[in-house]
């Protein structure tokens, strides 16, 4: 049976050490090294996740102004099964469908809770566990602090 990818990385990391080359090393240096001597080379299927990585980046932080003057995140991910197969398929606000747009935003409304679910275990934890004072109060109705900011935005006030 064949090396699994780890223990191939492993022992391109344990030549580098073995060739002298400078040790401790950062991983940039082993990298550089591996590729000069052709101990690795990026597999077709490495580079599309790589890319596909890059442009889901990309694609989370593309923002325009609406009409009202809202700064609007462009791009919205759904996660979706098709076929038995899980996709992330991502489409454009200003042109995707309701149901996607729907599917968009209750998943992130679920992500923004699972923060807050553990945002709420850690002060829990501090409080009972580690807090020498006054218990840490956190409250997690936004109403007032999402009324706030809709201010800040239309008078154009940081907060």
């Amino acid at each position: 049976m064949g090396k699994t990818l780890t223990e191939q990385y492993q022992e391109i990391s344990n030549k580098y050490m073995r060739s002298g080359k400078p040790w401790p090393a950062t991983t940039e240096q082993i990298a550089r090294w591996a590729i000069e001597k052709k101990l690795w080379a990026p597999q077709p299927q490495s580079l599309i996740k790589l890319c596909a990585e890059q442009l889901s980046e990309a694609m989370r932080v593309e923002y325009f102004t609406d009409p009202q003057g809202r700064k609007v995140r462009a791009k919205h991910a759904a996660r979706v099964t098709e076929r038995g197969k899980q996709l992330t398929l991502w489409a454009d606000i200003r042109s995707a469908t309701r149901g996607h747009m729907a599917i968009a935003f209750q998943q992130r409304r679920q992500q923004v809770l699972g923060e807050c679910h553990q945002l709420k275990t850690d002060v829990d934890s501090y409080n009972q566990n580690g807090n020498p004072g006054k218990q840490i109060e956190m409250i997690f109705d936004f109403t007032m602090d999402l009324a706030e900011w809709d201010v800040a935005d239309r008078t154009g006030i940081k907060i």
